[in-house]
């Protein structure tokens, strides 16, 4: 489901009462198209929630390929947050992303 926002109203980081900004539930519900719609409007990818949870952690946490590809080339913080994207990774034994990220695969 792809959401339009005229250019004008809605601001990119608008959150709800748990704190998710629009960005963190489109990247924690895999929607690639809306995740970058909203980068491109200037959403942060780095804003947390009141977990202190991060768009890319929860896109690794559910698996979601094009959306942590996405917000990593977008400069989001894979060390923001807890947990991170990248104890996430190592969590859920996400080597590919971790690959991506350029951090070592513990043993």
């Amino acid at each position: 489901m792809l959401i339009s926002f005229p250019s004008s109203g809605i601001p990119p980081n608008l959150t709800n009462s748990k704190g998710d900004t629009l960005l963190m539930l489109a990247a924690y519900h895999g929607q690639a198209e809306t995740t970058k719609m909203l980068l491109d409007k200037g959403a942060d990818p780095n804003v947390l929630n009141d977990r202190g949870q991060s768009p890319i952690a929860g896109a690794v946490f559910k698996g979601s390929d094009d959306v942590v590809k996405l917000l990593f080339e977008r400069k989001a913080d894979v060390y923001a947050g807890q947990p991170n994207a990248v104890d996430s990774a190592h969590m859920f034994r996400k080597e590919d992303y971790l690959t991506l990220f350029g951090v070592e695969q513990q043993q």
